[in-house]
């Protein structure tokens, strides 16, 4: 019943959505689709994407996922840069994992993001879901500079922030964007795979 409802929905909001939002989609897709082979082509796919959800978001009213979305664009650059210079031994960046204190403090900056930004929006917002909006803000801010780093754990926290994205989109209204970030779950699942299998062949474990 659930599902009839749920692609009934999708139907008609795929007829009624904007231009706009479906672009980003589809250069949402697009990017999440180059990150998990690792190319480079990510980032100018990503900043097409989050510059369009910008002005999505805010004028949905989810402010913390616009704010997040303004982020992105910064680390967008950041990834950009990172990923296309070589290091010391004129090597492209490859694929590493935290070590576990990394972890932890990852996990920290999580928790405090979130406290922070959920502050922001009960104060200086009317974000319609407050906690939810601020949760995957904060997972998505750290999964994003993880990514920039190649780090394997960014998969992990794509995969977190997607399964709360579905549903908080979809009561938006923004049912196609639910789709989307749905599609991203099963994108960043297969990078978590793609990633590892990288990670194995390179066999590092540095910070």
């Amino acid at each position: 019943m659930f599902a009839s409802i749920f692609f009934d929905t999708l139907f008609q909001n795929i007829i009624q959505t904007s231009w706009i939002e479906f672009v980003a989609v589809v250069f949402g897709l697009i990017s999440v689709w180059y990150c998990r082979k690792e190319n480079i082509l990510v980032y100018p796919t990503g900043i097409i994407n989050v510059g369009l959800y910008i002005y999505i978001f805010g004028v949905t009213g989810l402010y913390g996922n616009m704010g997040i979305n303004g982020v992105y664009l910064l680390m967008s650059v950041y990834g950009w840069w990172k990923w296309a210079r070589k290091g010391e031994d004129q090597e492209p960046l490859r694929v590493t994992r935290l070590k576990t204190w990394s972890v932890i403090v990852h996990l920290i900056v999580i928790a405090i993001l979130f406290f922070v930004v959920k502050e922001l929006l009960l104060r200086l917002s009317e974000s319609q879901n407050p906690v939810m909006d601020a949760f995957t803000t904060a997972v998505f801010i750290v999964a994003m500079w993880l990514q920039a780093r190649k780090k394997l754990e960014s998969w992990i926290l794509w995969i977190v922030g997607d399964l709360i994205a579905i549903p908080l989109t979809f009561s938006s209204q923004l049912v196609f964007t639910s789709f989307q970030y749905f599609i991203f779950l099963l994108l960043a699942a297969s990078g978590l795979y793609e990633w590892y299998k990288s990670y194995l062949k390179n066999k590092i474990n540095v910070l």
